[in-house]
């Protein structure tokens, strides 16, 4: 039996995925894709589906996704269920239709927060009142 796992990140959202041979259920966080909320990072997430539409009746996918919020895991999702699928089927056509259809399945996205600084009221590149008079 091929099991495969696979990370993707973004922001400070981390999720793992995990692919196995079965009936085409889709779990993130032990729900069912289905009932995920909110209804656009559900959407988000059955993209890669979507786009290999002949791999997912025979594989089942786990998804476990922690920190960030809700778009962030939605995108790190999204990420982690792509490479898995790559990985899985090793089909260089499924490849060039992800990075056709968005670099972002299975290109991480490397911008993070940029940390606060000293004497600004938590934010990093607020400016700092002066006067002149």
């Amino acid at each position: 039996m091929k099991i495969i796992t696979a990370s993707g990140k973004r922001k400070r959202a981390i999720a793992r995925a995990t692919i196995k041979p079965g009936s085409g259920i889709v779990k993130v966080n032990n729900r069912l894709l289905d009932f995920y909320e909110p209804k656009i990072s559900r959407l988000k997430l059955k993209e890669p589906l979507i786009l290999a539409q002949d791999l997912i009746d025979k594989v089942d996918i786990r998804v476990n996704v922690f920190g960030g919020g809700m778009a962030s895991q939605a995108d790190a999702s999204r990420l982690a269920i792509a490479k898995c699928l790559l990985e899985y089927s090793k089909n260089a056509k499924l490849k060039e239709v992800f990075l056709n259809y968005d670099r972002n399945l299975l290109v991480a996205d490397v911008r993070r927060k940029e940390p606060a600084k000293p004497n600004r009221h938590g934010q990093a590149r607020a400016k700092k009142a002066k006067s002149y008079r």
